[in-house]
């Protein structure tokens, strides 16, 4: 019979040892903000109401709502893999986040339900995730800035739609993303063979329309690099009174256009040594496009030589406050794709169906939209304000605890060693204001 006791060096005179007799201790103490959240939004519901359960109804133990939850608190919990759940489906503390008794949904049920996913139901979820994104404001903005921006999402096995991308040098597909602020609206699954630009102005055309349906008098500002440069696009933002400051690569004419501002750059760096950065506007048309549009110039010059970027645009203002406020804060954006390709794993797009992979994308997307209302509904004005989804996992989700649960009362007991239990009680004052 193996010993059930661990043993450590001693201390001084006293005996350390371990002994997995504690009963049910959990590291999730913090997912019932994720339950709290959620009840606060009502994503879980929404999206749930938009998935046709075609199983036999009287063999179903586990309802459409309980799997989402399940996988979408799952993952901002941190774990990425449908096997993690053969052990976090008996987690107490996970099971009343999900507002279940006894165990969770298997990993080969979970994975049957992302296999029967398909283009309508990917489609419902962008509607309520738009929904949700509109419901956040209490009055109509002024002014909308849509971030577009596509990313390599990597491939290790032969799943549909995969493709070698050859800037990226490798098998992966290339999702398009949308984002306002920190906000998410899209999360588009796409193959890696197509133009980076390719559905978005279908995309945009979408959005904007149902912003306008809300909001119809409130700005809306296209931003995006230089892939959805195209002037088709450019030309229907125009029609629709739909703003736009879009980056576009360099090239010969544009350069040429741009040189007196490029010398008049190297020639004050020439004579300070210090970087020069001066800015200008050119009108400019390509062979291709129906008329010249303006475009900003800045032209940088360094030790490393000149550094040109150009960006075209219909807003009215100063070039420099253009590209400096406007169009270089677009690099926000980055940091949120960061955040859910690395912290809530939108690239674990493993499985072998198309649309089975859309789903996952789409999973971790609404674990952002959840883990990005805690930050917006309860973390303003606190230390962790600006906090990415690593550290709100870590110092806010991840929490030891003790659970007890009889049938009048389901108790967690959190880590005395807590060290931050007035910014937890705060938030979840927050979260359980109505």
């Amino acid at each position: 019979m193996t010993e059930s006791r661990i043993r450590f060096r001693g201390i001084w005179t006293q005996r350390v040892e371990a002994e997995f007799c504690g009963g049910e201790v959990t590291s999730e103490g913090g997912s019932l903000l994720l339950r709290e959240v959620d009840r606060r939004l009502g994503l879980m519901r929404g999206v749930a109401e938009g998935i046709s359960d075609k199983r036999t109804a009287g063999k179903v133990e586990h309802s459409p709502i309980a799997i989402l939850r399940q996988r979408v608190y799952g993952i901002a919990l941190g774990y990425e893999d449908l096997n993690d759940h053969d052990t976090l489906r008996k987690d107490m503390a996970f099971q009343t986040s999900v507002n279940r008794r006894g165990d969770l949904a298997s990993a080969a049920t979970l994975c049957r339900f992302e296999n029967r996913m398909d283009r309508a139901i990917a489609v419902a979820i962008h509607e309520v995730m738009v929904e949700q994104f509109l419901k956040s404001f209490k009055r109509a903005p002024k002014k909308l800035i849509l971030d577009f921006d596509a990313t390599n999402d990597p491939v290790h096995g032969k799943q549909e739609g995969r493709f070698f991308h050859g800037y990226y040098n490798e098998y992966c597909f290339l999702p398009l993303y949308v984002f306002c602020g920190e906000q998410l609206l899209v999360s588009y699954l796409r193959p890696s063979n197509i133009d980076p630009a390719r559905h978005a102005w279908a995309i945009l055309s979408l959005l904007v329309r149902a912003i306008r349906e809300r909001f119809p008098d409130t700005q809306i500002v296209l931003r995006a690099d230089s892939g959805f440069c195209r002037w088709r696009m450019l030309r229907w933002c125009e029609r629709k009174n739909v703003y736009y400051c879009v980056g576009i690569a360099r090239n010969s004419r544009l350069q040429e256009k741009a040189r007196q501002t490029m010398k008049a750059a190297a020639a004050q760096f020439k004579k300070t040594q210090v970087k020069q950065r001066l800015f200008s506007d050119v009108q400019y048309a390509a062979e291709t496009w129906d008329k010249a549009r303006r475009v900003i110039v800045r032209a940088e010059h360094s030790e490393m030589g000149e550094n040109p970027r150009f960006v075209v645009t219909n807003l009215e203002g100063d070039a420099q406050a253009l590209y400096d406020k406007l169009y270089c804060a677009r690099g926000e954006m980055e940091n949120r794709i960061k955040e859910q390709q690395m912290g809530l794993f939108a690239d674990r797009t493993s499985c072998h169906k198309w649309w089975a992979n859309q789903f996952r994308l789409l999973l971790s997307s609404l674990a952002y939209i959840l883990v990005e209302g805690i930050r917006r509904l309860a973390l303003k004005r606190t230390e962790l304000a600006r906090a990415q989804v690593w550290t709100i996992r870590l110092k806010l989700l991840r929490i030891g605890a003790v659970v007890t649960r009889n049938s009048r009362r389901i108790r967690f007991m959190l880590s005395s060693a807590y060290p931050f239990q007035e910014l937890f009680r705060n938030v979840v004052n927050r979260l359980v204001a109505t």
